[in-house]
């Protein structure tokens, strides 16, 4: 059962409590969107200064990524491959942090007040699936550390994934 809990200000410390809820909000489920939502509203709750948590899901036969669960002001619906911080994260299949996405060649608008992003790639299996896409209004919001514990969050969801 999940709880509301206070973090503790320590960051490595509360990015492990941050998955371990993950866990036991993924447990025993095997709906795609219903894991996907819990984990946009987990984010969204955990991470201070963003001001979008969300995933964008790989539609191969279009070639783009689709808007799927988030937390934040209404998104772009549709992302092509290769386009954007998102579709750069898909194309290279590596994380893209980026400090001062106005810097960023390509970078998609969808929120003025958006300076800094991060996005996770996601597999189902050995295939893309999609994206974790987080946008704060800070520039340079994103750190290593980020990087690391974002991307632990994400294996813990693609085993979740994996099974539904």
């Amino acid at each position: 059962m999940f709880q509301t809990v206070h973090y503790s200000g320590n960051k490595q410390k509360d990015y492990d409590l941050l998955i371990r809820q993950l866990q036991a909000l993924s447990e025993d489920e095997h709906d795609e969107i219903a894991i996907l939502s819990n984990a946009s509203a987990l984010l969204n709750q955990f991470l201070e200064n963003t001001n979008w948590v969300g995933f964008y899901i790989w539609k191969e036969e279009e070639n783009e990524l689709v808007l799927g669960p988030f937390q934040g002001l209404p998104a772009c619906i549709r992302i092509g491959y290769g386009k954007g911080v998102c579709g750069k994260a898909i194309e290279e299949n590596a994380t893209q942090r980026v400090a001062d996405v106005h810097q960023f060649p390509g970078h998609i608008s969808c929120d003025g007040a958006t300076n800094s992003e991060i996005v996770v790639p996601i597999k189902k299996g050995d295939k893309i699936f999609g994206v974790l896409d987080i946008d704060s209004p800070l520039t340079n919001r994103f750190d290593e550390t980020d990087q690391i514990y974002l991307e632990q969050f994400v294996e813990t969801l693609q085993r979740y994934l994996t099974n539904a």
